[in-house]
């Protein structure tokens, strides 16, 4: 249980400026995360890791000499936004380009990239490494679907190491990548996780069984086993790793046997006493193990074994010097000069707005209908948390209540400044993105953009305006998203909901009754979701447990769209259209 908070919602913002005060010798904060508090004295490859909060000592832990110049941190198991890791990189480019390094999650994913165009755009040299270590998300056949779990200590470690002895922008990516093809995890789990203000962990184990296959975001294994004994335990992990080592690998390797949040270490040293001679008697040599804390799950009850065959080049960068916060190899010097505080933190400036008086008064409307999303969120926050709890990480309500929050707030702000409906629902968009992270996050601040801008800031639109309007919204998330109806994600509510309002304002209907059919549509589709397999994010490795459960995206998309039609659309509030 994490019992030490304030707000919950501030938990991940609260123990991040802590980290920093207490490591100000060593990091600074920036909007977005930290970067180191010294910058290098002449350009060199800024290597920036990062993903949610919840995992310490990754990821603000492992900034340092030999390891990160800066890390995005996002809120608990919640991807960063795409301005958050723009801010960050601004701050940590010295000049050699950036690369962000990170576990393959579809949130990561966009987020990440988007930031990555916005800084090529301004000529800054960017690459993305993906790390897919967890060896229980997907067959070996479809090896780069598979989630990043502690294998990213190894691939940031190598990275790091690589930029600090001078590598070049395209051989920092090209060992990521390598040491990535190399390292294979697989995790085992005893107890759930509980974020900060919940009063349950998000998955529970019966007494006496282990779940093996677990995920650094609380997602429950893949399939639940009696509790064995510490060397049975040690015997599975080692054989089923060992089962999958690259083809030609060598026999020099990195050991990780890490605890997940609340495994002590006597524990894993006596899990060692089984895991390190099964691993010599297979012909390996250990080069500098490592047992303990490295990529944790808050406060979940577990243990993950990693391995990474190594050959001549990444045995080296492995065993390099390396100094950061949460970690330490031999004594690591840089070259460095103390930070300029005229250096870019990428912050943004003040809009002007233009728009006609049209626009400007249905720009009240449209801040209604954020100020009612954001009380049915807030009102179905715990149950859409349960919802993607079954299959996920949990995060679903929170999340959506982060982002709805920020985009109600930067909506109304900027129709105080005089912006026409569009600038508005851009603003709130941009707000949600970067607040809320995670792949709902990038995919409603995109879609609200998206709206936005077909809407444009003349005029109050009609019926078949806002019918575009929706339709530009569906075609953004889709084109991010990658989902197909059947995928089981918003989509399945998304594009009955567009279609169906399309086809009726085409037919003739007035937009109140268009919308408000549609919105009826949508809570359908909604609820038929639970009869899916998941087939996209998260809880796709874990599609069977969620069948049954509707598909908590769908099920807040419908909700929104249908409060939001009385201000949109001038349709009346319709019943059922919450979580069931």
């Amino acid at each position: 249980m994490t019992r030490i908070f304030n707000d919950p919602s501030e938990f991940a913002e609260e123990a991040l400026a802590g980290f920093c005060d207490i490591h100000a010798e060593h990091v600074r904060q920036v909007p977005g995360g930290a970067v180191r508090r010294r910058r290098p004295a002449k350009p060199k490859v800024a290597v920036l890791v990062g993903g949610g909060s919840g995992h310490y000592p990754a990821f603000a832990g492992l900034i340092g000499s030999g390891f990160a110049d800066g890390a995005v941190v996002g809120n608990i198991f919640t991807s960063p936004s795409a301005q958050q890791a723009y801010s960050v990189a601004k701050a940590a480019d010295s000049g050699a380009g950036v690369v962000f390094t990170y576990g393959n999650y579809a949130g990561d994913v966009m987020n990440f990239g988007m930031a990555g165009e916005r800084l090529a755009a301004e000529g800054i040299q960017v690459e993305n490494v993906l790390v897919t270590d967890d060896i229980a998300s997907a067959p070996p056949a479809e090896a780069e679907k598979r989630r990043g779990i502690a294998g990213d200590f190894t691939v940031f470690k190598i990275m790091g190491a690589a930029a600090e002895a001078g590598a070049g922008l395209a051989d920092v990516v090209r060992l990521g990548r390598k040491a990535n093809s190399m390292t294979r995890t697989l995790g085992s789990a005893f107890g759930g996780c509980t974020f900060p203000g919940a009063d349950a962990p998000l998955f529970l184990l019966k007494d006496g069984q282990m779940g093996l296959g677990l995920g650094i975001h609380g997602e429950p294994g893949l399939f639940d086993t009696d509790l064995p004994s510490a060397k049975d335990l040690g015997q599975e992990l080692v054989a089923r790793v060992l089962a999958e080592a690259p083809p030609g690998a060598g026999d020099r390797v990195a050991v990780i046997l890490n605890g997940l949040g609340s495994t002590k270490h006597e524990e894993l040293f006596v899990l060692w006493l089984t895991v390190a001679p099964l691993l010599r008697a297979a012909g390996y040599t250990l080069v500098l193990p490592e047992v303990g804390e490295l990529v944790t799950s808050l406060d979940m009850s577990g243990v993950s074994l990693t391995v990474t065959w190594l050959d001549e080049e990444l045995e080296q960068l492995w065993t390099a010097p390396a100094e950061a916060p949460a970690y330490r190899r031999g004594s690591a010097d840089s070259d460095t000069t103390e930070f300029r505080a005229d250096m870019s933190d990428g912050g943004s400036s003040r809009v002007h707005y233009e728009a006609d008086g049209g626009s400007r008064a249905f720009a009240v409307n449209c801040v209604a209908a954020l100020e009612a999303a954001r009380d049915s969120l807030h009102s179905a926050e715990a149950e859409l948390g349960a919802m993607d709890a079954i299959a996920g990480d949990g995060d679903h309500g929170r999340g959506m209540v982060r982002g709805v929050d920020a985009a109600t707030a930067a909506g109304s702000a900027a129709a105080a400044e005089g912006a026409g409906a569009g600038s508005v629902l851009v603003a709130a968009g941009d707000a949600w993105a970067d607040r809320a992270g995670g792949t709902s996050g990038v995919l409603w601040g995109a879609g609200l953009r998206a709206f936005g801008e077909t809407l444009g800031n003349s005029g109050s639109p009609d019926a078949g305006e806002l019918a575009a309007a929706v339709t530009a919204f569906a075609a953004r998330i889709t084109e991010l998203g990658k989902a197909d109806l059947g995928d089981k994600t918003m989509v399945d509510a998304l594009l009955p909901f567009a279609e169906t309002l399309r086809r009726l304002v085409a037919e003739g209907s007035q937009a109140p009754d268009a919308w408000a059919a549609a919105a009826r549509v949508a809570v359908k589709a909604a609820e038929d979701t639970a009869a899916l397999r998941p087939l996209k994010g998260r809880a796709r490795p874990l599609a069977e447990k969620s069948v049954g459960t509707a598909d908590p995206g769908a099920t807040s998309l419908a909700m929104i769209f249908t409060v939001m039609g009385h201000h949109l659309a001038g349709t009346k509030a319709l019943a059922g259209s919450g979580p069931h």
